[in-house]
């Protein structure tokens, strides 16, 4: 477990930009089910557009990139271990558990109030979940940007 605090990038929909703390609206995510909640982020701007890639479609509404402030989180590093990166939604829709809710299971139980892990596409890049968006935990650290860049 290891102390995180920094800058992190959400994308988020144009018209929820005024709550740019907000859990995921999905009932289930990569690291989020049964009632969970979770709030995923990337450590650079270019890992939220690559995160987000996967979900954007021609018709979408306009989205904004938002700068946030991550304090003294407590968080399992999952970085570099391809297993935490899969392609959990094909396997979830076929029934199954997505793998990835043990790595997160597991890190709730231990303390942690979220987790850091690397892009699937691009390992070099590192994403976070927080299970907990308390206000001494996470804050709004800058006004939001049109995204993707120039639109």
């Amino acid at each position: 477990m290891l102390t995180f605090s920094g800058i992190v990038w959400r994308i988020l929909y144009q018209a929820r930009a005024d709550r740019p703390l907000s859990p995921a609206r999905a009932s289930e995510g990569r690291f989020h089910h049964s009632g969970q909640t979770a709030l995923y982020a990337s450590l650079t701007p270019e890992g939220a557009g690559v995160a987000i890639r996967r979900y954007v479609g021609a018709d979408d509404p306009p989205r904004v990139i938002l700068p946030l402030q991550v304090t003294n989180a407590r968080l399992a590093d999952l970085r570099g271990r391809p297993e935490v990166s899969v392609i959990w939604q094909d396997l979830h829709a076929a029934g199954a558990p997505s793998p990835t809710w043990t790595f997160s299971d597991q890190a709730r139980r231990e303390g942690a109030q979220g987790l850091l892990y690397s892009s699937r596409s691009r390992p070099e890049l590192s994403h976070l979940v927080l299970f907990d968006c308390a206000a001494d935990l996470i804050r709004p650290a800058g006004a939001a940007a049109p995204w993707p860049p120039g639109s």
